[in-house]
């Protein structure tokens, strides 16, 4: 019998790649500025018009003078290189 593969399925971390608030990158589409990351998966939903979503980059295109924002959810590949790094979220400790 043959062994049955097994799937890990990606985080939200290999998805959303180096892209933290403030970051830069570039890919075939444009250079963008990433502006927020949204892990919540019902605000990311809403701001995608997906219900599938579980994270959301609002980015805004920097080659464009005229760039207004905009929400994204396509995960980071090999076409996408990073320009600047971004600052991490910071780690909150719930209140006592």
């Amino acid at each position: 019998m043959m062994p049955l593969a097994t799937f890990t399925w990606p985080t939200l971390a290999d998805e959303i790649g180096p892209r933290q608030a403030g970051a830069i990158y570039q890919n075939i589409d444009g250079r963008f500025e990433v502006l927020a990351v949204v892990t919540d998966p019902g605000e990311a939903a809403s701001l995608l018009r997906r219900q599938g979503a579980r994270w959301a980059l609002i980015v805004r295109d920097t080659l464009r003078p005229d760039g207004q924002p905009f929400a994204i959810g396509s995960a980071w590949t090999t076409s996408d290189y990073l320009l600047r790094e971004g600052t991490p979220a910071p780690a909150y400790a719930p209140a006592a």
